[in-house]
């Protein structure tokens, strides 16, 4: 009452009807430690999985040692059983039994493990002038003047002949070379200094360089390429022929890492949307008893449209519900309707340096905690779930309740430009859903930058959700 007495009126008003959201290290100094703490495994999660297989597999390692087990839809479970089912490789799907049977409703989290990259081309290896390169087709939307000059690794599978699945990984080990995109010297770059920046690098010039040594013969007609297929050979037993029952991707070769002198920051590539699925992962997994079964999907194809067996336009979730439904003799339909999901993937973080395109009250910010994002889309939400108020109602109550730092967001200022995220397929289900995840920096470029207090309260947010 005495420090009411000192304040207007018009800031008691003030404090009491307007809202701001608070920066948690100022606010909650407690988890800069806890966020650092719970952040170490996420960047070795990071290096782990820098392909959607990849993920899966370090995924799988820890659901295992956590003691989830391969579903079998022809048996019964108890509430806090855990399983696991692998969609293709490519693709994963985990499940806690809860204390409610599943016609009451799923509570259901989607993140996607694909990111913006450079696949090789079905033939992609060429040699000119005593240079050999492999040829690429960017995926998803790169900026393609990024990724010259970036020390990049070779990740992917070779399906041999005789059917054999080889794994490719050169360029992570500091023993081993690593690939790039070359570019032009700025002393005869004044031809291309005239292009726009979409077409600084074209989609025909991200051209990886592989080797120069040739194979000493003669009669060889391009020996720089036939050395480089001699050592792929010779390390994976592969030939040129291989590459078109191949997946290769080239994908930065740095190391998850801190970012600035606190070290509050982290870089690395694919963290769209990764610190999604690795927040959602961890909360899955240190979810014990829920009240709600718990559905959580990792999914490949977001950044090309969630197309494909393991994108979400898949019907594998849809199925993989149904079944859950007719373990417990229940109507799938009263399932989904009854459902809410947490869409997870991130949002553009404010930055300073190229504030005009942002409009700075319906933004996320770095160190605010996870970002809600009602609607998603372009201009006027085309292509956007556009969660209701209900929804948004219920999301916000559970992270309030439990003491979760969150933040409201847009993706950019009307009109600049949009994106969308799994939202909208998941809602196709009947299922209410609502965008949730961290604030990125530098969003789609071979580095993005996140906040570990960011990080730490997506987590949070997750093990409500789940509570």
């Amino acid at each position: 009452m005495e420090e009411n007495k000192e304040k207007t009126a018009g800031k008691i008003l003030e404090e009491q009807l307007t809202w701001k959201f608070p920066h948690i290290g100022q606010i909650a100094p407690e988890q800069i430690s806890e966020a650092a703490e719970f952040c170490e495994d996420y960047k070795t999660f990071l290096n782990e999985g820098k392909t959607e297989r990849e993920c899966v597999k370090a995924a799988v390692h820890r659901l295992e040692n956590a003691g989830y087990e391969p579903i079998d839809f022809g048996k019964s479970y108890k509430p806090g059983d855990k399983v696991y089912y692998v969609n293709r490789s490519k693709a994963l799907l985990m499940t806690t039994f809860g204390e409610k049977p599943v016609r009451e409703g799923v509570r259901l989290n989607g993140a996607h493990i694909d990111a913006p990259r450079l696949d090789l081309k079905p033939n992609p290896l060429y040699e000119k002038s005593d240079l050999a390169y492999f040829k690429t087709h960017y995926y998803g939307g790169i900026r393609k003047y990024q990724w010259g000059t970036v020390p990049l690794a070779m990740h992917g599978v070779v399906v041999k002949k005789d059917g054999t699945l080889v794994e490719v990984c050169i360029g992570e080990q500091t023993d081993e070379p690593v690939f790039c995109v070359t570019d032009l010297l700025p002393h005869l770059s004044a031809k291309q200094n005239e292009r726009k920046l979409s077409e600084g690098l074209k989609g025909e010039e991200l051209n990886i360089l592989v080797g120069s040594l040739p194979f000493v013969d003669d009669s060889v007609k391009e020996p720089v390429k036939l050395m480089a297929l001699k050592l792929l050979n010779e390390k994976y037993g592969i030939t040129e022929a291989d590459f078109f029952r191949a997946e290769i991707e080239m994908v930065p070769a740095q190391k998850a890492t801190d970012v600035g002198l606190d070290c509050s920051l982290i870089g690395a590539y694919g963290q769209d949307d990764r610190v999604c699925a690795y927040t959602a992962l961890m909360a899955e997994i240190n979810t014990k008893l829920p009240t709600y079964t718990t559905v959580t999907v990792l999914a490949d194809k977001e950044e090309i449209g969630s197309e494909g067996t393991a994108g979400m336009k898949s019907h594998f979730l849809k199925h993989y519900i149904e079944y859950l439904s007719e373990m417990q003799g229940t109507n799938p339909k009263d399932t989904f309707v009854n459902s809410l999901c947490l869409s997870s993937d991130v949002n553009a973080g404010f930055d300073p340096t190229f504030s005009e395109v942002f409009e700075t009250n319906n933004t996320c910010f770095v160190n605010k905690g996870c970002v809600l994002t009602k609607y998603t889309g372009a201009r006027g939400k085309s292509g956007s779930n556009d969660a209701s108020a209900e929804t948004m109602a219920k999301i916000i109550s559970i992270m309030e309740e439990n003491g979760v730092y969150w933040q409201a967001g847009e993706l950019g200022a009307v009109d600049q430009g949009g994106g969308g995220t799994i939202a909208k397929y998941i809602s196709h289900l009947n299922i209410d859903t609502v965008d949730l995840g961290v604030p990125i920096i530098s969003m789609h470029s071979p580095f993005e930058i996140s906040s570990k207090l960011d990080v730490f309260n997506t987590y949070k947010a997750f093990c409500a959700f789940y509570r």
